[in-house]
């Protein structure tokens, strides 16, 4: 089992951490403003992924979203919309908003119990029908019985398939890897999934599917963000944060934008680095800058 906390020269301080969100915690009403606000509905992933999605209430999603610089000519659009794989197609054919990007989840999400084979055929099905952006989540199977060899191994055959049909098309498709935080428990487990994950071929790194009972938290997107900043000082390369899942309130937006700050830096705060994986605070973040209630999606 690779030891990289070691490799990395990282080790999760938990004392030092909720120091650090106590003092992100107070500062968040001088942050909040008009324009963090709008900066946070850039970089959402705007997501439907219930059981009962049907191909005209995902439409419905694609209209309001192709429509809403019409209604809202002063906002940025959203980074993406995020979908189950099989409306990749259908999101390729009506998807016309400008710089709104198709995400799936996919590789069996949410639970990653298949065969690898099965994963990877639905991750090239995915980006054959136009996928920019897959989302997947971490092999717990073997990650928690401590064969990190076998949880890299299946990440890296689903960026070998990305990249082999990316390339076939002349086209750039990024990985986001989801890691289930709340499912780790420990804030070693949370670190070694990062860098795992990191290594393994992952364009961003993500807390959480939204489908367990402990999703996004501010201390499991401390750790991977200091994770992500430990990678990059040790590669030189640049990894996104995705948190998601049990977030719905402006407030819940800045609070991860001031510990994305905090941690990695303002040359983090923008879409090609950072992104919520939101369904319920699209409709909060507007209502917040209006100062009245929207419930435009």
């Amino acid at each position: 089992m690779i030891d990289y906390l070691s490799k990395y020269g990282y080790t999760p301080d938990i004392d030092a951490i909720n120091r650090a969100l106590q003092i992100i915690a107070g500062n968040l009403d001088k942050i909040m403003c008009e324009q963090v606000l709008k900066d946070c509905f850039s970089m959402m992933d705007l997501t439907t992924l219930k059981t009962n999605d049907t191909p005209t209430s995902v439409s419905k999603l694609v209209n309001k979203v192709n429509a809403f610089q019409t209604r809202y000519p002063d906002y940025p659009n959203p980074a993406s919309i995020c979908v189950f794989s099989n409306f990749a197609p259908l999101l390729k054919k009506e998807l016309t908003a400008e710089g709104v990007h198709i995400t799936v989840v996919s590789a069996c999400f949410p639970s990653s119990q298949s065969f690898i084979e099965v994963k990877v055929k639905e991750v090239e099905m995915a980006v054959l029908a136009g996928a920019d952006e897959v989302d997947i989540v971490l092999a717990l199977n073997s990650f928690l019985e401590g064969d990190y060899e076998a949880a890299s191994a299946e990440i890296a055959a689903v960026r070998a398939c990305i990249d082999r049909i990316s390339a076939e098309q002349n086209r750039e498709v990024h990985l986001k890897v989801i890691l289930e935080t709340g499912l780790l428990v420990s804030p070693e487990n949370i670190a070694n999934a990062s860098f795992l994950a990191m290594e393994a071929g992952a364009d961003f790194i993500k807390t959480s599917t939204g489908k367990v009972d402990v999703n996004a938290t501010p201390t499991a997107a401390y750790i991977m963000c200091e994770c992500i900043a430990a990678f990059y000082k040790n590669t030189g390369k640049k990894i996104g944060f995705k948190p998601a899942g049990g977030m719905s309130s402006a407030m819940d937006a800045v609070s991860y934008y001031s510990i994305v700050s905090s941690v990695l830096g303002k040359e983090w705060l923008n879409k090609d680095l950072f992104r919520f994986g939101v369904s319920r605070m699209a409709n909060n973040l507007l209502s917040e800058i209006e100062q009245k209630t929207v419930a435009y999606f």
